[in-house]
C-alpha cells in the first residue's frame, strides 16, 4: 500500500474512533460510485445522518506544520463539495431516506513517531449555492 494510501486508511480510523467516542454510530465506511466516495457516514445521537470528509495529514506528509496553523480540511474544494453532493444523493436516494442530513469535515493530524492523533471536526459544510 502507497504511503498516502496508509496514511489516509489511518485518519479514517481514527475518525471513526473519535465519532463512535463522542456518541456518534458509525453507519458506513468507504460508500463509492464511479464519481466520488464518502469517508464515512454516522448517526448523531439526535438521529440526523452525518456524511464525513476526512483529510489526514502526518508530520511526515505534512512536514512538521503546527496543528493550530496547517488547515488539510481546506483541500475540500468546490469541485470535491459538488463530487461529494452527487455522492450523497446516491446514498440518500439507495436507502430511500428522507430525513435530516449534514455534511462535516474531519481534520486527522498523524504524529506516528509517538502514535498519537489529533483530530478537527468542522461540522455543517455547506454544499451547492
Amino acid at each position: 500500500m502507497a504511503k498516502h494510501n496508509e496514511v489516509g486508511r489511518i485518519g479514517e480510523d481514527v475518525a471513526s474512533q473519535f465519532l463512535a467516542r463522542t456518541g456518534y454510530t458509525v453507519v458506513k465506511r468507504n460508500f463509492r460510485k464511479p464519481y466520488g466516495e464518502i469517508d464515512i457516514v454516522a448517526r448523531g445521537t439526535d438521529g440526523v445522518l452525518i456524511f464525513v470528509e476526512v483529510k489526514t495529514v502526518s508530520y511526515e506528509t505534512g512536514a512538521g506544520v503546527p496543528y493550530e496553523t496547517y488547515r488539510p480540511e481546506e483541500n475540500v474544494h468546490p469541485r470535491k463539495l459538488e463530487r461529494m453532493g452527487r455522492v450523497i444523493q446516491a446514498y440518500l436516494a439507495s436507502k430511500r431516506y428522507e430525513g435530516e442530513w449534514r455534511f462535516d469535515v474531519m481534520a486527522v493530524f498523524l504524529d506516528r513517531a509517538t502514535k498519537a492523533a489529533r483530530v478537527r471536526h468542522t461540522r455543517d459544510i455547506v454544499i451547492g449555492a
